[in-house]
């Protein structure tokens, strides 16, 4: 995607300050501050958004198996990398119910949920927690992993219960569900912003995004795994 900068580019320019860092301060000085430090990764959800939208060519090179397969084991020397860069603490972001969005919906002629994209985000997220299971074991990390796709999906299913009423349409776009064209200067708005789970296309309003920051601070394990980011700090 032009004007990304991939998560291998970015741990190359941490790995760049690192360098720098203990070259200033020391080895020792370093590695217990790092070791005290959060590293938030959120990844994974537009490599899947990629895949399923209309007209990818993904789907020619990879199965939704192969690609979900790919998208885990890269991770996986990810994380182990930043891990080999004084990583100890990890905050993780799982996929959301990336099929529930409104531009999958339009997708959609029933106008329902795009089961298929949830199904291969279930699975990707099942694999991220394997990896974090397995660096826990063989190399003490900790982590907080957000379940996002399960707490989307309760804002879809029982929405009353925070405060929302629509759970299909944008609230700026245009065209069916406003996700035909996306929020731009020409876009329509909708007059409560807080009653919408989504903003745009994929991105959910700051209603939403609210309860998405409290869960991760202070959340259960119903959708924090195994401990929440307030609990993680506290290690």
């Amino acid at each position: 995607m032009q004007g990304v900068i991939s998560l291998n580019k970015q741990i190359d320019n941490y790995s760049t300050v690192y360098g720098q860092l203990v070259q200033q301060l020391g080895s020792s000085e370093m590695q217990n501050h790092f070791a005290k430090s959060l590293f938030a990764i959120v990844i994974g959800s537009n490599d899947i958004i990629n895949y399923f939208k209309s007209g990818s060519d993904l789907p020619k090179q990879y199965t939704p198996k192969q690609f979900t397969d790919l998208m885990v084991a890269t991770l996986k020397d990810q994380f182990k990398r930043i891990y080999n860069l004084g990583a100890r603490k990890f905050v993780v972001i799982g996929a959301g119910a990336i099929g529930c969005s409104p531009a999958q919906r339009y997708q959609n002629n029933t106008g329902g949920c795009y089961e298929e994209t949830n199904y291969w985000s279930l699975q990707y997220n099942e694999g991220v927690k394997s990896i974090l299971q397995g660096m826990k074991s063989e190399l003490t990390i900790n982590y907080a992993f957000l379940d996002s796709y399960s707490l989307l999906l309760d804002f879809i299913q029982k929405p009353a219960n925070y405060g929302f009423k629509e759970v299909k349409s944008a609230c700026c776009g245009l065209g069916n569900l406003n996700a035909r064209v996306p929020c731009l200067p020409v876009a329509k708005y909708c007059p409560n912003r807080d009653d919408h789970i989504f903003w745009d296309f994929y991105h959910p309003t700051e209603a939403a995004a609210r309860i998405f920051g409290d869960t991760i601070f202070d959340g259960s394990q119903q959708y924090m795994f195994p401990i929440n980011v307030r609990q993680l700090v506290a290690i």
